[in-house]
């Protein structure tokens, strides 16, 4: 069975985005992005809301990524190579790699892929992550030590989680990797 974890570098105080929409504050250096390298490895698909697919296959699938910093040229070989799943209502279509599906549908796929999935689902972006909160095993945010005083929220607000520390991680940098399993209701809780 599948594990559909939440991942997303967040500021200090929560944020996603800074409060003009930015994401500049969690770019990654060398030792983080590889680290996130390390993960991606473990990720048999990325499951995408409208708003970071945009960002990711823009990026990420871009010419200069294959031949630029090596860490840059790992991560963009990777991410081409799992595939992705994106979750829009406005899309008609999508980049190859990719398969789209109706947000309306979300939770009724994702299910089918955590039933028929060996493996990590890397849930991305917070959006996305809300409509499904229900079905997120894992919570992994990585932590940069800076405070955006507002933005997009990594969870909506009043989100009532009770979670479990798996594993933690500082860098260099002082970002820090956490990783949390949810508590059910049969972990008594």
């Amino acid at each position: 069975m599948g594990t559909l974890v939440y991942s997303m570098n967040i500021s200090l105080d929560g944020y996603i985005e800074d409060p003009t929409g930015d994401i500049a504050f969690s770019e990654p250096d060398e030792e983080v992005h590889r680290f996130a390298n390390d993960q991606t490895r473990d990720t048999a698909a990325f499951l995408f809301g409208r708003g970071l697919y945009d960002v990711m296959e823009e990026f990420w699938t871009a010419p200069e990524r294959a031949d630029g910093e090596e860490v840059e040229a790992e991560f963009a070989r990777l991410y081409t190579e799992t595939p992705r799943i994106v979750f829009s209502d406005s899309l008609t279509s999508v980049a190859p790699g990719c398969r789209l599906v109706r947000r309306a549908d979300a939770v009724e796929e994702v299910l089918r892929l955590k039933a028929g999935t060996d493996g990590e689902l890397g849930l991305g972006g917070a959006g996305l992550a809300a409509s499904l909160i229900d079905l997120i095993d894992e919570f992994r945010p990585s932590v940069v030590p800076v405070f955006c005083g507002g933005g997009k929220p990594y969870v909506p607000p009043g989100t009532d989680l009770r979670l479990r520390l798996l594993e933690q991680r500082t860098f260099g940098s002082g970002t820090v990797y956490l990783r949390y399993a949810r508590l059910r209701s049969s972990d008594g809780v």
